[in-house]
């Protein structure tokens, strides 16, 4: 009986360690992943987008991997989804 009390005074620390680590970085990092998916999904004509090279467009036609964007009154251009960093409210 004592060998086995004596193993979970020693996982305890690891485990408290552990819950620490996933409620400060795992979970919270999840959860914007989810929010960031979900943005680059609701994405629709005309709503405006800054990349992650910092370039600001305005969303011609969301597809299925790619968006195609207006850079200015001449030029569009595809992108991928991936390349969105978020969305500009004004």
């Amino acid at each position: 009986m004592q060998g086995g009390s004596d193993i979970f005074a020693s996982m305890l620390p690891l485990v408290v360690l552990f819950a620490i680590f996933y409620f400060l970085v795992i979970r919270p990092q999840q959860k914007q992943a989810k929010a960031h998916k979900e943005m680059i999904e609701g994405l629709k004509k005309g709503d405006k987008i800054i990349t992650n090279g910092g370039i600001y467009a305005e969303v011609v036609k969301p597809e299925e991997n790619f968006i195609k964007v207006k850079l200015n009154d001449e030029v569009t251009v595809k992108i991928s989804k991936e390349y969105v960093a978020k969305k500009v409210d004004e």
